[in-house]
């Protein structure tokens, strides 16, 4: 069955994770339209992440957002910036994923 409230969160992580690459592509506030647009990304992100609330719990919509935050960044830094991982932080990308399973399945 389709639930509205993850989609919520998904779509929030996606935001916040369009809002950190915006972040690093303002460098530092130099390119103020994206330090702007990452602030408003991180407003909207925030914005569906309360709706996702109020059909799931706080502890499982804020990891799910988390998880796909940290995942999408790293793999957004790798792919438009060429920002390398080493590969203990593969593994521990790997630990994140395996715990936000455990966490919804509990």
């Amino acid at each position: 069955m389709f639930n509205i409230y993850l989609l919520y969160v998904v779509l929030a992580a996606l935001l916040d994770v369009f809002a950190n690459l915006a972040l690093n592509k303002s460098n530092g506030f130099k390119n103020l339209k994206w330090g702007i647009l990452s602030i408003l990304l991180v407003w909207l992100a925030f914005y569906l992440l309360v709706l996702s609330l109020e059909g799931m719990k706080l502890a499982i919509a804020y990891t799910l957002w988390g998880s796909i935050g940290i995942l999408g960044t790293t793999l957004g830094g790798w792919y438009f910036f060429k920002q390398k991982l080493k590969p203990i932080g593969w593994i521990g990308i790997c630990m994140i994923i395996l715990a936000v399973i455990t966490l919804k399945t509990a």
